[in-house]
């Protein structure tokens, strides 16, 4: 049996937030040693955003050395003024099946609901390039956007929790699990 991690970060020189390993680099090395002893056979490549366009350059090297390991879900501004084209070519990118964001800066926590990422849904949908979200406290606005783009394909990360230092513990943790887990009902 094929066994996939569908989440794993690389970083270099640079300073990860609390929640994560507090080593300045993780490598495609470093990545296939652990994956080789627990027994994993390949990994998606989540970019950690926050460290910018040069983790995604990280990643697609990690796919150039290691093809049949790695796949990426990346990034980019959705502020671009190029944001069209930059998802209208994004496989174009060895090993970019896709996107995946957090939305945690302040000014990108109204993009649930506010309109201004309608665009980007569709063309993902048109393109077929699944995203991966961080969308913990935000499941019924998920919950719209896959009604409304039913072709679109979704990765709801740490099984729909806040992140970081927000997903609180034990009960208070899972309070909203009923809220994720009606998302099944989507064909998403």
């Amino acid at each position: 049996m094929l066994i996939g991690d569908s989440q794993i970060h690389l970083w270099q020189n640079g300073k990860m937030s609390a929640q994560h390993r507090q080593i300045p680099t993780y490598s495609a090395d470093d990545a296939l040693a652990e994956m080789a002893s627990a027994g994993v056979d390949c990994a998606v490549i989540h970019p950690p955003s926050a460290l910018g366009e040069a983790v995604n350059v990280l990643a697609v090297e990690a796919v150039r050395q290691h093809p049949d390991k790695f796949c990426i879900l990346g990034h980019f501004d959705l502020q671009s003024p190029d944001r069209e084209k930059i998802v209208a070519r994004w496989r174009e990118r060895p090993g970019m099946l896709g996107f995946r964001f957090t939305f945690n800066q302040p000014h990108q926590k109204a993009w649930w609901t506010d309109g201004s990422l309608d665009w980007f849904w569709a063309a993902c949908e048109k393109a077929r390039l699944p995203i991966g979200l961080l969308a913990g406290g935000n499941m019924a606005a998920l919950a719209k956007i896959a009604e409304r783009h039913p072709g679109l394909k979704l990765h709801i990360d740490h099984l729909g929790r806040l992140g970081g230092g927000r997903a609180g513990t034990d009960d208070a943790a899972f309070a909203d699990l009923p809220d994720m887990l009606a998302l099944a009902k989507f064909p998403n």
